[in-house]
């Protein structure tokens, strides 16, 4: 046999043996041997579990596999039209889903995306979100790693916390902020009271209750506003609180402070400007995200760390903010733009233009979403804060595994996946508050005194 006969023998074998053809003459691609010689897992089912331990609807979502024993938890709160998110998942996700391989955690995120051919916002985000989540829940609990080792493990022991230090005057703040600092807390977020008007974050005689009018025909509207908000006082306050603030508590403590774009867009620019001295940690949302040109205005001003983004959903609001380097947060939700999966994307973006990251982590991000971003804070190097929360008992009792609290740190459950689990039955027991109405009234009904709506 000449080396020419011999070429043609082996190729002619090598593609009998290892190629299938399909009519036409198509190459087939073998199907994927499961690995490490583990079985396809498929999506059994996928439910949904409203529940409000301490008052704070909260929208759980729990992915059953065909592995008898094997679920994964994730968080799709959106408290505001929680009801349309359960609908969302029940009537929409849940069938395009069922006996997808679980594995396929970004073909199913980019998939469900396009499903429903009108896309982005955050009822289809927030479903998506609990399903994502609850997808690398399970691929940790695979693979017998917490989820931050899949997102290439440590790089710090826990994840820096800020407290919330609210008051109804300067001294009340003072106060709290000391209290934190003495539990070790190193980063305090400082929100005080503008008398007689309904201030974000510190309460007020006018701040609205959450509860609907009793009396239909005293409804609030721009001829019978009743929460009050004028920004003039408030905007000349903060930087007495804050001159306040390092007289009292020195300089070793960072503070935080959220304007929640409650101001004109130059008392945005000033106010930064005047706490420019005092050395914030940051300052957020001085502009709501429909105004996010001012924010290179602002930039060209003063050199304010500046925080943003609890309210964003795609990548066309955020990326220019990170790409032109003019926040140095991103503030995220990241229930909000549909999980984990677009959250370490966020996260590997920011960290080339040298933003960190602060993702939005109130009371109504469950543990499971805090324990998410947790995994991901803890593998990623422009880390920046975690907002902190202390999970009432309740909600501990419901979620066992919380994250752990210390010291002003965040700490993970050295646990697979999330190191979360629901218990259904005493979830149940704690139904959200009844309605109607089925969300926080008070947004929408804060006005200026003329009746002008203020946003948010």
């Amino acid at each position: 046999m000449n080396r020419r006969d011999a070429l043609r023998l082996f190729s002619t074998g090598a593609a009998a043996s290892g190629l299938n053809l399909l009519p036409g003459g198509a190459l087939a691609q073998e199907k994927p041997k499961a690995l490490n010689g583990l079985s396809p897992v498929k999506i059994k089912d996928i439910k949904v579990i409203l529940t409000a331990p301490d008052r704070i609807r909260l929208v759980v979502v729990k992915v059953e596999t065909t592995e008898p024993g094997l679920h994964g938890w994730g968080c799709a709160t959106f408290t505001q039209r929680a009801y349309v998110v359960q609908t969302a998942i029940e009537k929409y996700l849940k069938p395009f889903l069922i006996g997808r391989n679980v594995d396929e955690i970004e073909d199913i995120w980019q998939s469900s995306y396009v499903s429903s051919y009108w896309r982005n916002g955050p009822i289809l985000f927030n479903a998506m979100s609990g399903v994502d989540i609850a997808l690398w829940d399970i691929k940790g609990k695979r693979a017998g790693m917490p989820v931050y080792q899949l997102l290439g493990g440590k790089v710090r022991f826990g994840a820096d916390l800020y407290f919330h230090a609210a008051g109804r005057d300067f001294a009340e703040v003072t106060d709290r902020a000391k209290q934190a600092m003495e539990r070790g807390y190193r980063h305090v977020r400082v929100q005080a009271a503008v008398e007689g008007l309904a201030t974000y974050g510190a309460g007020g005689p006018n701040r609205g209750t959450g509860a609907a009018p009793g009396n239909n025909d005293d409804v609030v509207g721009p001829t019978n506003p009743k929460a009050i908000w004028e920004s003039g006082k408030y905007a000349r306050m903060l930087p007495r609180l804050f001159e306040h603030l390092r007289k009292n508590l020195g300089d070793d403590v960072e503070l935080l402070h959220d304007i929640h774009e409650r101001v004109t867009l130059t008392q945005g620019i000033q106010m930064c400007k005047d706490v420019e001295q005092y050395r914030p940690f940051f300052i957020e949302d001085p502009f709501p995200p429909e105004d996010n040109a001012h924010f290179a205005l602002l930039r060209q001003q003063c050199s304010t760390p500046i925080a943003m983004g609890e309210l964003f959903n795609t990548q066309q609001e955020y990326l220019p903010l990170i790409k032109d380097k003019l926040i140095d947060f991103i503030r995220i939700h990241i229930s909000q733009i549909g999980g984990l999966s677009p959250a370490r994307k966020v996260q590997a973006l920011s960290e080339f233009f040298g933003v960190r990251t602060a993702w939005h982590g109130p009371g109504d991000a469950s543990p499971l979403a805090h324990a998410a971003q947790l995994a991901l804070e803890l593998a990623s190097y422009n880390f920046g804060i975690h907002e902190g929360y202390v999970f009432p008992q309740n909600t501990q009792e419901v979620f066992a595994g919380c994250p752990e609290v210390k010291n002003g740190y965040m700490y993970a459950q050295e646990k697979p996946g999330l190191g979360i689990e629901v218990d259904e039955k005493l979830a149940a027991k704690f139904p959200f508050p009844q309605g109607p109405p089925d969300f926080d009234y008070s947004w929408g009904t804060t006005r200026r005194r003329d009746g002008t709506v203020i946003r948010p």
